[in-house]
């Protein structure tokens, strides 16, 4: 077992390792910007060590400061959480390169996951539904044409390199497709410097849903059921449940076996989600492939009993998994509370957290790096909180949720705990039936 880990990550999901290295005797080091000296994840770890200024290009991802970290404190495992270098394959190679363990996908599984053309042409070979399109990316604009003719529209171009929707177009009519090809390609150089494209059938009445999986280094992989994560605003994930209210017994199965069986084609080793879309008649087509942990996990952590960070670790230190698949025997929720403006079209809302105070009682959990006092700061993404609440039934869990929310106070900034107020309530959201295009119509009050 690892003696040492360096979290090389910020805020929540650092502070939420350093809680379960504590509890497996394991020593911690915390790396930080300038700007998040005073976040408790600094607090919290045996050791911390400043790696740059408070832009993440100037610390959170420099690759050689962090290595660095590690090699002075004699750390031998790092532990990347997610978003920053969680996916990045140079640094996975780093780290085997300085005989430090990467406790995530190694270079090869992120090079051949995080391409969605190249991942979508592996799931196929692994014999995984995916949604019809292109056959990896397109060459020009007229085989884009003869691609969208063929199979019919609506179609959707996506970046190959994309993510947070950039780069993405619906497309309803032929006479829209040049502008939409133009458009996209021309935002994905910006944000990515790729324009490559490539284009798929466009999925009427989305549900975004999701399977965890975990593999051993040994070939195995078994899977801990799904996640619902269709309430979504421009692309990017607001609340998240388990079990999905539109979740089958049959669906689960089918779902569970193709995310078990696209993990153990590409022999992947660790925790990771296959992402899934399924439309109203419950087809569903792969996605995409996270290679690492998800914002999310702690849902499927509450309903399935299992701590997916300690699980990671295992793996990466050679521990074999049981193989078990999990299916989920209460219900939770996720609301993901953001230093945001719902009234003024989420604005970021960055500053000094005056006065806090958390809910708790049976059934919730708070995973957070902020408290009275802390100051957020601008440089970052804007999720300060996750408020995750468990109940025998979904309609006793979204009555929890309501209860916790109300007794959520956060003064000094602004933050989305109204809208997820006002989401609980919603007639639409209560029934389950909800869709990716649920925000859309969404009015904030």
């Amino acid at each position: 077992m690892f003696k040492k880990i360096l979290i090389a990550n910020r805020g929540e999901i650092a502070l939420r390792v350093i809680r379960t290295c504590k509890e497996m005797g394991i020593k911690t080091v915390a790396v930080y910007s300038k700007a998040d000296a005073e976040s408790l994840h600094v607090r919290f770890a045996d050791e911390a060590v400043c790696i740059g200024p408070a832009p993440s290009s100037e610390s959170y991802l420099k690759m050689d400061r962090i290595i660095a970290a590690a090699e002075i404190t004699n750390a031998d495992a790092i532990h990347p959480g997610y978003g920053f270098l969680s996916e990045n394959a140079k640094f996975s190679k780093l780290c085997e390169e300085h005989d430090i363990k990467f406790i995530g996908a190694s270079e090869e599984m992120i090079s051949k996951m995080g391409d969605k053309a190249t991942a979508k042409a592996t799931m196929i070979a692994a014999g995984v539904p995916c949604i019809p399109g292109s056959e990896g990316i397109l060459d020009s604009y007229e085989q884009a044409e003869k691609i969208a003719v063929d199979m019919g529209f609506p179609v959707m171009l996506k970046a190959t390199a994309g993510g947070g929707g950039k780069g993405m177009r619906a497309v309803w009519k032929k006479e829209d497709l040049k502008p939409a090809w133009d458009s996209a390609r021309m935002e994905a150089k910006a944000s990515f410097g790729n324009d490559g494209m490539y284009m798929e059938k466009l999925i009427e009445e989305p549900r975004h849903i999701e399977i965890q999986i975990v593999g051993d280094s040994y070939g195995k992989a078994c899977h801990l059921s799904e996640r619902d994560c269709s309430v979504q605003r421009r692309h990017q994930k607001l609340t998240e449940e388990t079990p999905s209210p539109f979740m089958t017994d049959e669906l689960r199965n089918a779902m569970g076996e193709a995310a078990v069986k696209a993990a153990e084609y590409i022999k992947y080793e660790g925790a990771g989600t296959v992402e899934f879309l399924v439309d109203k008649h419950r087809n569903f087509y792969f996605m995409e492939m996270n290679t690492r942990i998800q914002v999310e996990h702690p849902i499927t952590e509450e309903v399935v009993d299992y701590d997916l960070i300690r699980e990671q670790i295992l793996v990466a230190a050679g521990v074999p998994i049981s193989g078990k698949n999990y299916t989920p025997q209460l219900h939770s929720i996720e609301c993901r509370i953001n230093a945001e403006d719902p009234h003024m079209n989420f604005r970021p809302s960055p500053g000094k957290i005056t006065s806090y105070h958390e809910p708790g009682g049976h059934g919730v959990r708070i995973d957070t790096h902020a408290y009275a006092g802390y100051t957020i700061p601008p440089n970052y993404d804007s999720m300060i909180a996750k408020l995750i609440v468990t109940a025998q039934t979904r309609e006793e869990a979204i009555n929890k949720m309501k209860r916790a929310l109300d007794e959520y106070i956060i003064e000094g900034i602004k933050t989305t705990i109204p809208f997820h107020r006002q989401l609980m309530d919603h007639p639409d959201y209560v029934a389950g039936n909800y869709t990716t295009k649920f925000m859309e119509d969404f009015e904030i009050k």
